[in-house]
């Protein structure tokens, strides 16, 4: 059975009931869907990738913070001239979000459907 952390989401091994993370006690979720409170959704991340891929907020949202400042410094830096390469940036990445080829966050965690 699949084990997290009650407070930060982080994924146990095999009959931990403590985490050494933050030390709170682990939670039994079903292992065939991802209950993980730290999950982010993978539709709201590719979407956004999809809308908003210039701006990298796809990025900022999964916790991609370098590659979130690239998209946004390339599309404000260069006043929106080259903020075309930002948009197929993130059009391709909300792509590979909601086909699964992206299926974790920043922080490892797995994406919910």
């Amino acid at each position: 059975m699949i084990m997290y952390c009650k407070k930060c989401g982080n994924k146990l091994d095999d009959g931990q009931q403590v985490c050494l993370s933050c030390g709170t006690l682990a939670e039994e979720v079903n292992q065939n869907a991802n209950n993980n409170p730290a999950a982010k959704s993978k539709i709201a991340a590719g979407l956004l990738g999809i809308f908003l891929g210039a701006l990298g907020i796809h990025n900022f949202y999964l916790g991609y913070t370098g590659k979130a400042v690239a998209q946004l410094l390339i599309t404000v830096l260069t006043c929106g001239i080259f903020s075309f390469v930002s948009a197929i940036w993130g059009l391709i990445e909300g792509i590979l979000i909601l086909t699964g080829s992206i299926n974790v966050d920043g922080y490892g965690v797995e994406l919910k459907d």
